[in-house]
């Protein structure tokens, strides 16, 4: 039987992301905590029943895409600058989802990242939005933890 406590979903903004443990910047917007595990068909020749046997395959993890307002920290683009360098610095890092209170109650951690692709903002003379940079963070694993 139910007790009548409620177990509302938690808010999708109340997030923030750690790159080596560290907090770096307030982002409006993350996006690509996905994976996605290739179907292998295989169909065996003495196989009576004609069916396809579904095997996994190779899985893989999409860039995650940030999005914050533009400051006068120059962090991120600096990690960025190096790789295209050539001195690519790889880092592990999470996506930490907070309650209300502001505990922690997911966590999203990546490894073996490094910033793929860097966007400015979008720059309109007529707009009084804010300047967004958005910067994508390829890696090779995905853990909820």
């Amino acid at each position: 039987m139910p007790d009548g406590a409620r177990n509302d979903p938690f808010a999708a903004f109340n997030f923030l992301v750690e790159i080596d443990g560290v907090p770096v910047a307030g982002f409006m917007e993350c996006s690509g905590l996905s994976t996605d595990t290739d179907v292998i068909e295989y169909r065996e020749g003495s196989d009576a029943t004609l069916g396809v046997r579904k095997l996994p395959g190779l899985t893989r993890y999409p860039p995650l895409v940030l999005r914050r307002g533009l400051t006068t920290s120059k962090e991120l683009w600096s990690w960025r600058r190096r790789v295209i360098d050539g001195r690519v610095e790889r880092r592990a890092g999470s996506i930490v989802l907070l309650d209300a209170g502001r505990a922690e109650v997911a966590r999203w951690n990546f490894f073996e990242a490094w910033p793929s692709k860097w966007e400015g903002p979008h720059l309109r003379a007529r707009s009084s939005e804010v300047a967004i940079e958005t910067i994508e963070i390829t890696h090779e694993r995905l853990e909820w933890a």
